[in-house]
């Protein structure tokens, strides 16, 4: 899918976003100076290991944090369909309660405790309408015309409640609530790590046809790098609540220039490999509490030098790609070893 990357067709905007949470050692700073732009149908994937800030960042810009997260700077600016910008971090209660699910939806990865067990389909969807002002009649049809398209029995999904379906079909199921009030971003956490590999491949195939359809924009966590690179445009690695790299799928994929984005490439199985042992990538992510000095990845990586202890890289352009960007000191290292 073609994506138009102009200043017009922004819909999602992150500037210098921090967060953290209150931990009893202290502040542990999950999110640091994050920016991006998300635009119109453009699908983003975040990757990296467990930990590394992808999961608070997504909940964090649409002010679903736990108790003890919080936004500590930056700006989540949402461009509305007639142009409007506002910043999602100062909206009232009321005003995020319209939002959400109008405006950005969320789908969780496990749609077994994102479903309410004891509500039929039907009265999620009558629920939700009622919510946002939508007639229930156009709230029914709409469903069941969702549900076809993700390739579900509208009718006995409709009226079933969340334990009559497999894991399989609650996601699906979940995918077409979220898509229920056609809102502009949907957000995605590893929607397809709970089922299986048949079933991973439907969602997949379903999600690529409603984006070409319905050209909403996705941002999509996933610990799988095959899925990522299938159903992304864009990709950003993560690392310690850090973007470290981010552009096109094939350029971060193939000409990848951060080691941490090339350590995760090498730990990922390939069926060409045979029975060859996986490179792994040595040592823990840092105490987030007490960061290192310098790159955040130089303890674990085998490029570091002296001024990679001490001083923080900055972004720079990769390559002619003006778009993919790396915050590395050894980029034609990086390269060179792909």
């Amino acid at each position: 899918m073609d994506i138009q990357k102009t200043p017009e067709n922004v819909v999602l905007s992150l500037r210098n976003v921090s967060m953290s949470y209150q931990a009893r050692r202290g502040r542990v700073r999950a999110v640091s100076n994050v920016s991006f732009d998300l635009h119109a149908g453009e699908t983003l994937a975040l990757i990296g290991e467990s930990g590394c800030g992808k999961s608070t960042l997504i909940l964090g810009l649409i002010r679903q944090l736990s108790k003890t997260g919080v936004v500590d700077a930056g700006e989540v600016v949402y461009r509305y369909r007639d142009g409007r910008d506002t910043d999602i971090l100062k909206l009232s209660d009321r005003q995020l309660r319209e939002f959400l699910w109008r405006e950005c939806s969320m789908v969780f990865q496990g749609a077994l405790n994102s479903l309410n067990p004891v509500l039929r389909v039907s009265s999620m969807v009558y629920d939700t309408a009622q919510a946002h002002g939508m007639d229930t009649k156009e709230a029914r049809d709409r469903a069941l015309s969702l549900f076809e398209k993700v390739r579900l029995d509208p009718l006995r999904v409709f009226n079933a409640y969340p334990h009559e379906m497999s894991g399989g079909m609650r996601q699906r199921t979940l995918l077409a609530l979220a898509l229920l009030l056609r809102p502009q971003v949907v957000l995605m956490d590893e929607p397809t790590t709970a089922v299986d590999i048949l079933t991973q491949r439907s969602i997949i195939e379903v999600l690529k046809q409603l984006r070409q359809e319905l050209n909403f924009s996705v941002i999509f966590i996933s610990h799988d790098l095959a899925v990522a690179a299938e159903i992304a445009d864009t990709i950003a690695t993560m690392y310690a609540g850090e973007i470290i790299e981010m552009g096109p799928v094939e350029e971060v994929f193939y000409r990848s220039r951060h080691a941490y984005t090339l350590g995760l490439l090498e730990a990922a199985p390939r069926l060409s490999a045979g029975s060859q042992e996986l490179n792994s990538i040595p040592g823990s992510p840092p105490d987030l509490i007490q960061p290192p000095p310098g790159c955040k990845f130089h303890l674990r990586c085998r490029f570091a030098s002296e001024e990679c202890k001490t001083i923080q890289p900055t972004y720079t352009p990769a390559t002619t790609i003006s778009d993919h960007i790396v915050a590395c000191h050894h980029t034609d290292e990086v390269l060179a070893a792909r």
